[in-house]
């Protein structure tokens, strides 16, 4: 595929999908390999590795995702996704409403960033832990 043939909006939607069934280098394969990965309020990370150093902790107790696009905005090589993300862990479902914001170049994204609650995080796990108690 040319890069005149790319669909910003199918790369990012394939990666998504990878995501969803935590499958990091099918993930891994949409994503340049020196991306800026800004997973706020986090930290600031680049490459495949500096990518997996962050998501593979995040994402190991996790059983099941389901990754929900609410809304999507594409202007040329930029993507921006609404999301619902929802994770089971052993005590059971949390959502996370995440918005997506991607930018590729060559058919590649080259910059993803994330924005969330992280109080929302906090606040889910701590439910769910009471609740396993």
């Amino acid at each position: 595929m040319s890069e005149k043939e790319i669909n910003p909006a199918e790369v990012v939607k394939e990666f998504i999908r990878a995501m969803e069934v935590m499958d990091f280098d099918a993930a891994l394969e949409h994503v340049a390999a020196d991306v800026e990965y800004i997973n706020s309020p986090g930290t600031t990370v680049h490459g495949h590795a500096g990518v997996r150093a962050v998501l593979e902790p995040f994402f190991a107790p996790i059983l099941e995702n389901n990754l929900s696009v609410l809304r999507q905005v594409v202007q040329g090589e930029l993507v921006v996704l609404e999301r619902l993300d929802r994770h089971r862990i052993p005590q059971g479902w949390f959502e996370l409403p995440v918005t997506g914001i991607f930018e590729l170049k060559g058919g590649k994204i080259s910059y993803w960033r994330e924005y969330f609650d992280l109080a929302t995080v906090k606040d889910a796990m701590e439910q769910l832990m009471g609740e396993a108690s």
